[in-house]
Order: structure tokens, then sequence, then C-alpha cells
């Protein structure tokens, strides 16, 4: 089991390795943000090497507030994320689609994912299922060519179970049509009331424990992280129990082995 960095916002990135440490996670989902240590090799792995947590997954920077980190190309930033996961061993690179605005991102995305994996053979690069936006009583997809990937096709997928909530879809149809591209699960879950709330795995109406259970039957390699929201968190005592709770929740119902210990 990983731990996303993301799951300890707003603290900063070192935090998530020493809590994973302290909690008993397995490794750790790097999320690059503005965060200098998030986008540093040399730093992550003497955080990985001093708390005895490898970095096992990379989340390239492509939210609205990472739009300029590294670089305002995102191409760029996605080679700079596959290069960040070579240094740090890390084999899966989460990559979002592109946002509406990004036209020449979006025109050759497929082609320019691709390319990019040809350079880093090693690497997966796990396109991740989205939703749609609600403002207003109204809807927009802010992403090209839309919000689920499994519509266009790609070698591999994360499932995040959140966002499943997020866009009313049913997140075992969406692991079916991932098939056995399915490469990476985001573990949190939500309520279905249309926006994204990243609750610990059991707080709201997803079908997490179900979808872990059958993650074996899938015959799934991958890697699951936990991504939650605890900004929210009174202290550390809170954060740490709530991250405590969904590890245990996915110990509890995962019977695929953890990549560590594979």
């Amino acid at each position: 089991m990983l731990l996303s960095t993301s799951s300890v916002f707003p603290e900063r990135t070192a935090a998530a390795f020493q809590m994973a440490a302290a909690l008993g996670y397995d490794g750790i989902e790097v999320m690059v943000w503005t965060d200098a240590v998030s986008q540093d090799a040399g730093a992550l792995d003497g955080l990985a090497r001093h708390y005895g947590v490898p970095v096992l997954s990379v989340h390239a920077p492509c939210l609205l507030v990472t739009q300029r980190v590294w670089s305002p190309d995102p191409w760029e930033r996605l080679r700079r994320s596959a290069q960040l996961a070579e240094a740090l061993e890390a084999p899966t690179v989460v990559v979002h689609p592109p946002f509406t605005w990004q036209r020449d991102y979006a025109r050759n995305f497929r082609e320019g994912l691709d390319a990019v994996a040809a350079r880093h053979p090693d690497l997966r690069f796990a396109v991740e299922n989205m939703y749609p936006v609600r403002m207003a009583g109204r809807q927009f997809v802010p992403y090209v060519p839309g919000w689920d990937p499994t519509e266009t096709g790609y070698p591999a997928y994360t499932l995040d179970l959140s966002h499943c909530a997020a866009s009313h879809t049913d997140a075992m149809a969406m692991a079916d049509r991932m098939g056995d591209a399915l490469a990476h699960v985001h573990l949190g879950d939500g309520t279905g009331e249309g926006r994204d709330e990243h609750l610990v795995p059991g707080r709201g109406t997803q079908p997490c424990a179900e979808l872990l259970r059958s993650l074996a039957g899938r015959g799934f390699t991958g890697s699951v992280a936990v991504e939650v929201s605890t900004r929210g968190a009174r202290s550390r005592e809170v954060r740490e129990n709530d991250l405590r709770a969904a590890l245990d929740f996915a110990r509890q119902h995962l019977s695929t082995p953890s990549p560590v210990d594979a």
C-alpha cells in the first residue's frame, strides 16, 4: 500500500514520508507540486532511504495549481515526471487527460504519450479517470477528449474511486472497461454528490471494499495508493488517525501482495 503525498496536504512532502513510515505504509506516491522537495530526485531519494519507504509512483503535475511547475509546457512536465520516476526507480507515472484549453497538447496527446513511453520502456504512464465539473447548476467537462480515458483507450490506466463518485460512474464497471490495462488505483471514497471528496475509504458510498477484493481476480499486478483529503484535520494526530484508518481498510480487503513484497 502506497501513501500519496497529497494525502497529508497542507503539510509538505517530507511529512508524508514520516507518516508513511510511522503508520506502516509500503511506499509513497509523490504528487509533484509547488513544494520544491516533490520535484527533486535527490531530496526524495534521501527521504526514501532515511525513512525506509520507497517511492513507487509519481503523479505528474497536472493540477490547475501546478501548471507552472518545471515548465508551462505540459510535454516538458511529463518528460520531467518520467525522468523523476526513472531516477527513483518508480514504475508508474500517473497522468491526467489534457485540459480543454491545452489545445496543442490535447491534439496529439495519445501519440505524444506513446512517444514519451517509447523513450521510457520501463515505465507505465497510467491515465486517470476524471469527472465533469458542476457549477451554478450547470455541468461542463474541462478535459479533452473527455473525463473518461477508456473512451479513447490507453495502454495503462489509473482508477480513482473518488472521481468515480464525482462523475456518478460505477467504479466496478469502470474497472471492467480498463481491463488488464488497469495499472494503478487511487483509493479514496465519495458520496456521489457531484464533487471530488477523497474521503477515507468506507466513509462514502463507493464500492471500495468490493473493488479491492476484485483486484486479485483481475490479475492486477499494479499498486494501490491511498489518496484522501485530510486538509480539514485539526491536528497531526487526527490526520494520522485518518491515514491509519485508510491503511487498515485497504489491508482488510486487499488480497493482492504489496509491490514491495512481490
